[in-house]
């Protein structure tokens, strides 16, 4: 197996690109599903949220109440690393599990926003952030999350810089451009990938 770590910052383009590799042939781990399966109702990390935030960030139904958990933790950055502390670790052991399922001679992709932040440790042999100017971040959050600037700037502010992802990265995608390009940058790098892969 061929192990690709994607990255970058949020509303950067992320999801766009994996979506493309998967129609590739890639084979897709996403973190913010292993993240949210990490707190499903009933779970132990559920549990410890609880235990640290207090009930008020669940619902009715005993689920978890993201946006409450949100308001929380990104005002916050001691909560926001006792929140990480929490689920970081349960999404490791996950994505450890997950990897261990992709069949031999397959490639990969790890889809992580916080590949940095979490000091993420899998063994990748290559690893691409996806980036955008920070106006473009607002922009997108603003107008297809339904967020406030202030929420946006919070959350830009929450994760590690471009620079600190540029530095762990072999390849920079910018997504300072049209979707149409973008995506053709990220079949063109992922014939390189499949090159990288098939030479291993």
């Amino acid at each position: 197996m061929y192990l690709v770590g994607l990255t970058g910052g949020i509303a950067a383009g992320k999801t766009s690109v994996a979506k493309r590799w998967v129609e590739l042939g890639g084979h897709e781990i996403d973190a913010d599903v292993l993240a949210r399966r990490a707190l499903e109702a009933g779970s132990p990390g559920l549990s410890q949220v609880v235990e640290a935030f207090g009930a008020s960030v669940l619902d009715g139904n005993g689920e978890l109440n993201r946006q409450k958990l949100a308001e929380v933790v990104f005002n916050s950055p001691e909560k926001r690393k006792d929140l990480e502390a929490i689920v970081h670790p349960i999404v490791r052991r996950l994505a450890t599990q997950a990897l261990a399922t992709i069949p031999e001679g397959s490639i990969a992709i790890y889809t992580v926003p916080l590949l940095v932040e979490a000091s993420v440790d899998l063994p990748f042999d290559f690893v691409v952030t996806v980036e955008a100017p920070v106006d473009k971040q607002i922009e997108r959050m603003i107008k297809n999350r339904g967020m406030t600037a202030q929420e946006a700037n919070a959350r830009i502010a929450a994760q590690a810089s471009a620079a600190e992802r540029a530095n762990r990265a072999d390849v920079i995608l910018s997504s300072n451009q049209s979707l149409g390009r973008l995506l053709d940058d990220a079949e063109a790098l992922w014939q390189e990938i499949e090159q990288r892969a098939a030479a291993k």
